[in-house]
C-alpha cells in the first residue's frame, strides 16, 4: 500500500456539510514531516512529493511543533454531499508563520495542480493573503457531490502552530465579529489606562506614572503584533519588520517592566536589588540593539527568556519589599503572580508546547488585563500611603519646636498647593472640549442656571443661541471623521473670534452642536452675532482630502430669557427655534417667541 493510500485510510473524507464533522476536523487531517537533507524537503508542490513519504494521522490532536527546520505538509480531503454548490473557508488561526502554500486537487483532475491556490505567510506582503484578515483564509468551493483534497505546505523559522478549522461564511463573520468586540474592548481599555497615566504624569510629574504608561503601551503593542494586527494595519507591505517586531517588542516589555518596577517599589540603587534591576535594564537595552542584528530564531528565544527572567526577578524583589513593610508591594506582587502564570502558558503555546493557541491568546489578554488593573490599584494604594505619610508629618510637626512646626507646616502647605493646582488643572480639562478648545456641555449645565437666576434677580437680558452644522453626517460619511474634525475646529475658531466679551461663553455641547451664552444681550443683539457667525462660516470654504472644496453652513435658534421658569425651559425654547430653522431649509436663523408671563 502506498503512503498516500495509507493516509487516505487513516484520515477519512470530511463531509463538509456536517457541522459536527467540521468541528472535529483534526480527526480528518494527515501530516508529513520532511527534514533537511531528505528528498521531500525540497518538494515545492504535492505532485513532487515522493510516493514513499510517510503520512501520519493527526488523531484528533492539534498540529503543534516546537522549533525545527523541517517543512510540514498537511492533507485534508473534503466532500460536498449536498445537492448544490457550497462555499467554506479553511482557516489557519495562527498569524506567525513564515511560509504557507495551499493547493486544491479535485477528483475531476487527473493530476495535482502545480499552481498553488494561495501562497502567503509573514515573509510575504500582507496582501498576498487575498482576504484582509489577520489569520489565513482559503476559500473552498465544491459543486454538488464533489470532493477535493487540500494540501498545505508550512515552513517557519520558529515554532509551528497549525490550528485549522473549516467554517461557513456565516460562521467566519460571526467569529470575526465576536473577536473584534473582545479585542476592541481589550486594546481600548489598555490605551485608556496608558493615556490616563500620562495625564497623571503631566499633572503631577510623578515618574512612575510615565513608566506605567510605557509598560502598558508596550504590552498592548506586543499582543497587537502577536495577534497579527500590527502586520495587518501597521506594516502590511514590510515582511521584514513583521518578523522583527515580535522579539523587539519582547525586549521592550522587559525594559519597561524593569523600569516601572524599580520606580514603583522604590528600590534603592545601591542595594543588591537595585544593582540587579540596573543590570537588567542595560541587558534589555543591549538586546534591543542585538535584535536588529541576530536572526529571528535566536532573538525570539533569548528575548523570551529575558522577559520571563524579568518577571521572575521583579516578583522576588516585590516579595522582599513587602517583607520590609512596603505595603503597596503586596498588590504589585499579586499582579506579577498572575502575570507569571499567564506568561508561562502563553510562551508554551507560542513555542509549540501547548495546543489551542487562540484560547491561550484570549487567556493572555485576560491575564494582562488583570495585571494592569492590579498594578493601577497598587498605584492607588501607594498614593494612599503617601497621603498618610503627609498626615503623619503634620501630626509630628505639631509636637516639635515652634521653628520646626513652622518649617513642616510650610512644606505641607507647599505640597497641598501643588496638589490643588494639579486638581484645578484636571478640573479645567474636564470643562473643556478636547477637540475645539471651547467649553463643553458640563460647563454649560453648570453656568446656564446661574445666569438665569441672575437675570431673574437683576432684570437684565440673557439670550441663549444654539447653532448646528448642516448636513454634517454627510460630511463625515463622504470625507471621513478627520475632515469632519477640521470643520468643527474651523467653526470653533470663528465662534471664539466673534464671542469676545468677557462674560460671553461659546460651548460645544454635542457632535456638531454649539451654544452661545450671552448675558446682558437681548435677542436682537444675539441675531447680529449669529448672523455674523453664519456669514463668516459661509465665506470660508474648506479643501477636502479629495481636492474639492466644501462650504459648511449653520442653522441657529435664539431664545431670550423672558417668562421662562428656569434654564431648562430657556434651552427648550432655543432648541425648538433651532428645529424650526432646520425645518425651514437650514442655513437660517429663528428667534423663539417670548413665553407669556404667568400672573402672580
Amino acid at each position: 500500500m502506498t503512503s498516500d493510500a495509507f493516509a487516505q485510510s487513516q484520515c477519512p473524507t470530511l463531509e463538509a456539510n456536517h457541522g459536527n464533522a467540521r468541528q472535529a476536523i483534526n480527526h480528518y487531517l494527515c501530516y508529513a514531516v520532511t527534514n533537511p537533507g531528505e528528498p521531500a524537503h525540497q518538494a515545492t508542490a504535492p505532485d513532487k512529493l515522493p510516493n514513499a513519504l510517510t503520512w501520519r494521522p493527526a488523531g484528533g490532536h492539534d498540529l503543534i511543533f516546537s522549533h525545527t527546520q523541517a517543512t510540514y505538509w498537511i492533507k485534508l480531503t473534503l466532500e460536498n454531499t449536498s445537492t448544490q454548490q457550497s462555499l467554506w473557508y479553511l482557516k489557519l488561526n495562527y498569524p506567525l508563520l513564515d511560509e504557507i502554500t495551499f493547493w486544491q486537487k479535485r477528483e475531476t483532475q487527473k493530476q495535482h495542480n502545480p499552481t498553488p491556490d494561495l501562497t502567503t505567510g509573514d515573509h510575504k506582503p500582507f496582501a498576498s493573503r487575498g482576504i484582509d484578515y489577520r489569520y489565513y483564509l482559503l476559500p473552498v468551493t465544491l459543486a454538488a457531490n464533489e470532493a477535493a483534497t487540500i494540501y498545505i505546505r508550512v515552513h517557519s523559522s520558529g515554532a509551528l502552530n497549525i490550528p485549522l478549522s473549516l467554517v461557513t461564511p456565516e460562521q467566519a463573520i460571526e467569529e470575526s465579529n465576536h473577536l473584534t468586540l473582545i479585542h476592541g474592548l481589550f486594546y481600548g481599555a489598555l490605551v485608556i489606562l496608558a493615556i490616563f497615566n500620562l495625564l497623571l504624569y503631566a499633572s503631577s510629574g510623578t515618574r512612575y506614572y510615565l513608566l506605567n504608561a510605557f509598560n502598558t503601551a508596550s504590552m498592548a503593542m506586543f499582543l497587537f503584533a502577536m495577534g497579527g494586527f500590527a502586520n495587518q494595519y501597521f506594516w502590511p507591505a514590510n515582511s521584514q519588520l513583521s518578523n522583527l517586531s515580535i522579539p523587539f517588542l519582547l525586549a521592550t516589555i522587559g525594559v519597561s517592566m524593569t523600569l516601572f518596577g524599580w520606580s514603583f517599589l522604590e528600590v534603592p540603587r545601591r542595594t543588591l536589588s537595585g544593582k540587579t534591576l540596573h543590570t537588567l535594564t542595560w541587558i534589555g537595552v543591549g538586546l534591543l540593539v542585538m535584535t536588529l542584528l541576530m536572526p529571528y530564531t535566536k532573538s525570539i528565544l533569548i528575548n523570551t527568556i529575558f522577559a520571563l527572567t524579568v518577571i521572575g526577578i521583579l516578583t522576588v524583589v516585590a516579595t522582599l519589599r513587602w517583607r520590609q513593610g512596603y505595603q503597596p508591594a503586596f498588590w504589585y506582587l499579586a499582579a506579577w503572580a498572575v502575570m507569571v502564570v499567564g506568561a508561562l502558558f502563553y510562551a508554551s503555546a507560542a513555542f509549540g508546547y501547548l495546543g489551542d493557541y487562540l484560547a491561550r491568546e484570549v487567556m493572555m489578554q485576560a491575564v494582562v488585563g488583570a495585571q494592569v488593573v492590579l498594578i493601577n490599584y497598587a498605584l492607588v494604594q501607594r498614593w494612599r500611603l503617601l497621603n498618610e505619610k503627609l498626615l503623619n508629618v503634620e501630626h509630628q510637626a505639631r509636637s516639635e519646636l515652634e521653628i520646626k512646626v513652622h518649617e513642616r507646616t510650610s512644606q505641607l502647605r507647599t505640597a497641598m498647593y501643588r496638589l490643588e493646582q494639579a486638581n484645578r488643572k484636571l478640573e479645567a480639562l474636564s470643562l473643556k472640549d478636547a477637540l475645539t478648545g471651547l467649553h463643553n456641555r458640563r460647563h454649560m449645565d453648570n453656568l446656564l442656571p446661574e445666569l438665569c437666576l441672575e437675570a431673574q434677580r437683576t432684570g437684565k437680558p440673557l439670550t441663549l443661541a444654539l447653532l448646528d452644522a448642516d448636513h454634517f453626517k454627510r460630511i463625515n460619511d463622504t470625507w471621513g471623521h478627520d475632515f469632519g474634525d477640521t470643520c468643527l475646529r474651523l467653526i470653533a475658531d470663528i465662534l471664539a473670534d466673534r464671542v469676545k466679551r468677557p462674560r460671553d461663553v461659546a460651548v460645544r455641547f454635542g457632535g456638531e452642536e454649539f451654544a452661545l451664552l450671552l448675558p446682558d444681550t437681548d435677542a436682537d443683539g444675539a441675531v447680529g452675532i449669529c448672523t455674523s457667525i453664519q456669514e463668516a462660516i459661509r465665506s470660508k470654504p474648506i479643501n477636502t482630502p479629495t481636492g474639492e472644496t466644501v462650504t459648511v453652513t449653520m442653522s441657529a435658534g435664539i431664545a431670550e430669557f423672558a417668562g421662562h421658569k428656569n434654564a431648562q425651559e430657556l434651552f427648550q425654547s432655543a432648541d425648538e427655534a433651532l428645529y424650526t430653522s432646520k425645518h425651514r431649509g437650514r442655513d437660517t436663523l429663528t428667534c423663539a417667541r417670548a413665553v407669556p408671563q404667568t400672573p402672580a
